[in-house]
């Protein structure tokens, strides 16, 4: 039986909206112990032109919810609106995807498939089908921006590794 692109797409963006909430509790903690403010983390950036943290943990759920949201429309454009500025809102930004994304049926997937998608960025604009849209350019965002937000936490001397990363993954039962 070939993969579903609910079994290609749903599953890997609830495991990186798992991991995205995984880092803001682990950052929240650091801040505890360390006696630190949350905006070190929430302002944070590797490089003075990248895009600080709590913008990566909200492209993590703008590249799942988002993305399907404009399948949906026929045509995606990123939120350009400013990033929750704590984290508490940073994880409600993330339940709302989780939930929205949980709640996404394998029929309303496939029915998806072959749908013409659009991406439109300020002046620029990429064609796609619905489903190369969700795997090939949307699901390379979420991962990009939640492994960018766990590498600003390890930047930052966090002590999170490969597992903090990975989040739930799916093993046989």
């Amino acid at each position: 039986m070939p993969l579903s692109l609910h079994a290609a797409y749903v599953p890997s963006a609830l495991q990186m909206l798992g991991t995205a909430n995984h880092l803001i509790d682990t950052a929240e903690k650091w801040c505890a112990d360390n006696a630190c403010e949350h905006s070190e983390f929430i302002g944070a950036r590797v490089f003075d032109d990248m895009l600080p943290w709590s913008y990566q943990v909200k492209c993590v759920a703008e590249h799942t919810q988002g993305s399907i949201e404009g399948v949906r429309k026929g045509v995606y454009s990123p939120d350009l609106n400013p990033p929750p500025t704590s984290f508490d809102d940073l994880r409600t930004k993330l339940a709302g995807a989780t939930e929205f994304m949980s709640a996404l049926t394998e029929d309303e997937m496939e029915a998806m498939i072959g749908q013409p998608m659009r991406f439109e960025f300020k002046d620029r604009g990429m064609d796609f089908t619905a489903e190369d849209f969700l795997l090939s350019f949307s699901q390379p965002n979420f991962y990009f921006h939640c492994a960018t937000a766990y590498n600003i936490l390890r930047m930052k001397g966090v002590p999170v590794g490969k597992a903090d990363f990975m989040g739930r993954v799916r093993i046989k039962t």
